[in-house]
């Protein structure tokens, strides 16, 4: 079976310096290309998913990221807890600490980027899911 090797999911910002620096600097995501307009971090270790942060060219159709053509960039870790603290310190705005989703069975908590992308930290509590 062919399958990808690698994922990039690009975002919108505008104006995208802030956005460099949150994912940069606050986030603390290697810078793996800069294309000018566009920056692209690696996302995940293991250079296997990767997040473009590009200069918009429109304003966003919507802010609510379950509408269609929304989105929820999930950043899937074990340490929720510490990244949870480390962000608070950071002076990133973060309206409920971490909890338990019964439904999905995953430890979580969401916050917004600068151009207003819905963030989300998170632990799968289920044996199904497959581990890097």
């Amino acid at each position: 079976m062919v399958q990808f090797s690698q994922a990039v999911t690009f975002l919108y910002a505008d104006p995208a310096e802030e956005s460099w620096r949150f994912y940069e600097e606050v986030l603390g995501l290697p810078l793996v290309q800069d294309q000018g307009t566009c920056r692209i971090y690696e996302a995940a270790a293991g250079a296997r998913a990767f997040l473009g942060i590009c200069r918009a060219r429109a304003p966003r159709a919507t802010d609510n990221p379950r509408a269609v053509g929304g989105v929820v960039f999930t950043f899937v870790t074990d340490d929720v807890d510490e990244w949870y603290t480390r962000l608070r310190a950071r002076g990133v705005a973060i309206a409920e600490p971490p909890s338990l989703s019964e439904t999905y069975r995953v430890y979580h908590f969401f916050f917004r980027d600068p151009a207003g992308y819905l963030l989300e930290v998170q632990r799968f509590e289920r044996a199904d899911w497959p581990h890097p």
